[in-house]
């Protein structure tokens, strides 16, 4: 049987995308036949528009969400309460505005037509930036909850939660960068990288058991590579957070 499906499109106000990108998949995705969503955008609407998000997973049998990164997109709605049923995602950041017109009328089986589409504003009248915890790797060390300033966190040796989102500074990814099990992703964030949601680990190292005596011989040096690395990435994350903090004591001296 044919599964009742709709596309959640993303048309993100980061601009983690081009615009070009954007306006590409949209017109695409207006010649298909089915439901089509565009959310300005997916990260304001699980903050602040939850029950919009919970209504459109119950209506459909198949969810596609057109995104970020599916570890980003998957643990934010899960973070955010709001549970879409079955749903799977499709990586702007990765995949070009070809290949996904390629997973919908191939793989997914989606009929061109005329869609039926939808743009559904947010009412957030401030930057959706905020921490997205990965709780498979998540070790409750506290590191990113004790170098934040703002409040966004509470913390026990038992639980990590974003309690207040919108605490967060916009743009300032610092306690992302100094948690050491790349548990915290900000699906905002221009980077491709781990701290945007991609997968730890998901480029492996080249060789193989012939090679173990050289990995082995280079692991001391790695390590030494590594620490520097982690250093910068430190003075990186301080720096973030001294702007951010600086930004928000500016806001406050501003009069009213």
């Amino acid at each position: 049987m044919i599964q009742n499906t709709c596309i959640l499109f993303c048309r993100c106000g980061a601009g983690v995308i081009s615009p070009e990108k954007t306006d590409q998949l949209a017109n695409a995705f207006q010649q298909l036949d089915t439901d089509v969503y565009e959310l300005r955008d997916l990260c304001a609407f699980a903050v602040h528009e939850k029950d919009v998000l919970q209504a459109i997973g119950e209506k459909y049998d198949r969810k596609l969400v057109v995104a970020c990164y599916p570890r980003a997109v998957e643990n934010m709605l899960r973070q955010a309460g709001i549970d879409l049923g079955g749903f799977e995602v499709l990586n702007f950041k990765e995949l070009s505005g070809r290949q996904i017109l390629e997973k919908l009328t191939t793989e997914y089986q989606l009929k061109p037509g005329e869609a039926r589409y939808q743009v559904q504003i947010s009412e957030l009248d401030v930057p959706a930036w905020f921490p997205v915890i990965d709780e498979s790797r998540c070790t409750l060390c506290g590191q990113c909850a004790r170098f934040c300033l703002f409040g966004v966190y509470t913390y026990d040796k038992k639980s990590l939660t974003v309690v207040n989102p919108l605490a967060c500074k916009n743009n300032c990814p610092a306690c992302g960068r100094t948690c050491p099990a790349s548990a915290i992703m900000f699906p905002r964030l221009a980077e491709n990288s781990v701290l945007a949601g991609a997968i730890p680990g998901e480029k492996q190292a080249a060789g193989s058991a012939k090679k173990e005596g050289l990995f082995v011989m280079l692991n001391e040096r790695n390590q030494t590579r590594k620490n520097i690395f982690r250093q910068g990435v430190v003075q990186m994350a301080e720096e973030e957070r001294r702007k951010a903090l600086e930004g928000f004591k500016q806001g406050v001296r501003k009069p009213k």
